[in-house]
């Protein structure tokens, strides 16, 4: 089955059948949402900061300690939801500065190795708690 029809099999069931996916390894989330969602064979990982679990606060300022961070605090989501970086088909990257771009792709391309997820990039006017990036996914459980 394409994934445009997994999707369109995971909204039609999210109704119904969702499950929070929620882990002490990661980040809480900021506010009233999940850190993720497992619906049908489907993971939707909500955007993730580069927050230093135990902490709470940022591993650092610059864009590659926090690039590096959420890559960590993601796995540990996906991992939470019986997925891992093989199973992602899609991410998205916001960015408080698109001149980052290259500096965060040299991080990012450690974690997808193999056949790269489909992935949109964009520059906001702002990231919670002036996080210098936040990056969400998708992905399909094995």
């Amino acid at each position: 089955m394409c994934l445009f029809h997994e999707l369109v099999r995971a909204f039609a069931l999210a109704a119904v059948q969702k499950e929070a996916v929620v882990t002490n390894k990661a980040p809480a989330a900021l506010g009233p949402y999940s850190q993720a969602i497992k619906s049908g064979n489907l993971v939707f990982c909500s955007g993730v900061l580069g927050l230093v679990p135990e902490t709470g606060n940022f591993v650092s300022e610059d864009v590659e300690g926090q690039t590096e961070q959420i890559m960590k605090n993601m796995g540990e989501i996906l991992k939470a939801a019986g997925a891992s970086y093989e199973s992602v088909v899609k991410t998205t990257i916001m960015l408080a500065d698109l001149a980052d771009f290259k500096a965060v792709n040299k991080i990012y391309g450690k974690y997808f190795p193999g056949t790269a997820p489909a992935r949109s990039t964009y520059q906001v006017a702002a990231l919670p708690l002036n996080a210098r990036i936040e990056i969400e996914c998708i992905a399909t459980l094995e």
